[in-house]
């Protein structure tokens, strides 16, 4: 497989017709049309359903479009490396990252970082530590921020200074409102919407303990602005950590007994860097050190 060509199949698959598509790249529709064939035949499936009017992926094209994107992001940001590598520091940084107290220092990071080397630029890519820890992998992403519980044993990592806070969004009208703070025997009998890590979950299970099985988990998400809606629309409540954010109608009780969670900002071990990448992380490591554990 070239790379043209699945830039080629990306700009179809985008297009959903052919014609279009080959106008967009400037060359002819059958040789656009004998280059997705070709493809075919070379990975020996179907890639197309062919319409009279358009074209839709078979289930084996949206498997090829998932990978043909990470492997021209990648070929394009290694092909970027290279062409400045001589022009002092610069290139592109992918860092993924959850919703965090934490996220604030990654951004004040950057900004330092950047008063030294303003060629660099950042990409930022919003998940939870599994989709982001999938991105790591494919070589997408340089690096993630990742909140613990995390299996990091492939990956090298940084602590991050302070502590996230558990606690719950519940609507301001619900009984639970007038607490200070949250028991397990409180959450018992509400519908919750939970975590999409499996980790998450059963940290929090752990935590309800014999209460566990007497909250019914009716929706999940992923980003705490999506969950606040549902909870404003009376789905259920949310376990959630705490964010310099409000949300009308919304408020926030911390959990006792505490839960605590670190961030560490991660990386695969055997990752070969770009310059600009490898330079960042050592400035990380000595921000980062400078820094108190107490500061979020």
């Amino acid at each position: 497989m070239e790379i043209r060509v699945l830039k080629y199949f990306l700009m179809v698959a985008r297009e959903e017709n052919i014609t279009r598509a080959a106008n967009l790249l400037h060359i002819s529709q059958p040789t656009l049309s004998r280059q997705m064939m070709q493809l075919e035949e070379e990975l020996g499936v179907s890639l197309f359903h062919r319409g009279k009017h358009n074209i839709v992926l078979t289930e084996d094209g949206l498997f090829l479009k998932r990978r043909a994107q990470e492997i021209v992001s990648l070929a394009d940001r290694t092909q970027e490396d290279f062409l400045y590598r001589n022009e002092g520091l610069t290139g592109e940084i992918s860092i993924g990252s959850g919703e965090f107290q934490s996220s604030r220092i990654l951004s004040d990071l950057i900004a330092s970082f950047r008063k030294v080397n303003p060629g660099v630029r950042f990409s930022i890519y919003s998940g939870n530590a599994d989709a982001i820890k999938e991105q790591i992998e494919s070589g997408v992403l340089d690096m993630g921020l990742l909140m613990e519980p995390v299996d990091i044993s492939r990956y090298e990592f940084l602590h991050m200074p302070g502590k996230e806070e558990w606690g719950v969004l519940i609507r301001e009208d619900s009984e639970l409102a007038q607490k200070e703070y949250i028991v397990p025997e409180d959450l018992a009998g509400f519908s919750q919407i939970s975590s999409q890590r499996e980790l998450v979950q059963k940290e929090l299970a752990l935590w309800m303990g014999e209460y566990a099985g007497q909250v019914e988990s009716v929706a999940s998400g992923n980003l705490q602005y999506n969950i606040a809606s549902m909870v404003k629309s009376g789905i259920g409540i949310a376990v959630t950590i705490r964010l310099d954010c409000s949300y009308p109608g919304i408020c926030f009780r911390p959990l006792r007994p505490r839960i605590e969670s670190r961030t560490v900002l991660a990386w695969k071990k055997t990752q070969a860097f770009s310059p600009a990448t490898s330079v960042f992380l050592s400035y990380a490591r000595k921000y980062v050190s400078g820094m108190g554990v107490d500061l979020i």
